[in-house]
């Protein structure tokens, strides 16, 4: 893992963002952070004076303003400005730089409290298919021992999908607790755990729940994990939550950091 992508918003956990992308980095070694804030620029007839550049001025003197809030514990830290929407930037990013982990506060850009995801967040883990890495707002970084997996199938046809999460276990040499759900349209084949995670797993439970998220309230407190991970699919995790980008905390909460896998 080499390339760790930060967005940050315009809200006091920027700062608490990029602190932990900077501690993640540096336990792990030999990593750089990129922390990248997109912008976009009103358009003015008439006038000759270049928006686009005073824009992108001012979005690069608001990261060097977060990054001195941080602790860099030598860690390489770049800066990205991008104009255009946080979708479309991220992915021109990853095709010039390939990003290998997004971490983002679950906040982001809203400081309404009753938001679990805010729009940025709620966006990248619903529509990005780079591994997203959410952020409690006010966590603070600790080494990841203990990751609890979560997901209604253990079928992963991608090839890429679990490097994050192989990665991580490997590092830390992390316990792996992965939790099968049993929901009302699981077949046989969805019970049949995949060989790589065979491989790396811990323990392994079922449960029946009317949906995965369901099944992580029930176990979460027994196996008390460090990160949750589950998978982006179709009509996966979230199911209804990905109808939108915001994800309120009625619907959807959890106080550990968030691996979101792209799907099967």
């Amino acid at each position: 893992m080499k390339n760790i992508l930060v967005p940050i918003g315009a809200t006091e956990s920027a700062s608490n963002t990029l602190q932990y992308a900077i501690d993640f980095a540096a336990d792990i070694k030999n990593a750089t952070v990129f922390v990248f804030r997109a912008y976009s620029s009103p358009t003015k007839a008439g006038t000759i004076i270049n928006i686009d550049a005073i824009v992108e001025r001012e979005t690069n003197l608001y990261i060097k303003t977060i990054i001195k809030t941080v602790d860099l514990k030598n860690v390489t830290i770049k800066m990205v400005a991008a104009k255009g929407t946080i979708l479309d930037s991220v992915a021109a990013i990853h095709k010039e730089i390939r990003i290998d982990l997004i971490v983002v506060g679950a906040k982001s850009n809203s400081i309404k409290e009753e938001l679990f995801l805010g729009k940025t967040a709620g966006s990248l883990v619903k529509k990005s298919n780079l591994p997203v890495f959410t952020v409690p707002d006010g966590y603070k970084y600790k080494t990841i021992c203990n990751v609890m997996l979560a997901s209604k199938s253990g079928i992963v046809e991608s090839k890429t999908a679990l490097h994050p999460l192989k990665f991580i276990v490997k590092r830390f040499v992390s316990s792996l607790d992965i939790l099968l759900v049993k929901t009302p349209s699981y077949t046989e084949a969805d019970m049949v755990l995949n060989s790589d995670l065979e491989d790396i797993q811990t323990s392994f439970t079922t449960s029946e729940n009317a949906t995965t998220y369901q099944g992580v309230l029930e176990h979460i407190n027994s196996i008390n994990p460090d990160v949750l991970c589950v998978f982006r699919r179709n009509r996966g995790f979230f199911k209804k939550l990905w109808e939108k980008d915001t994800i309120l905390k009625k619907e959807y909460f959890v106080n550990v950091p968030l691996l979101v896998l792209q799907g099967k």
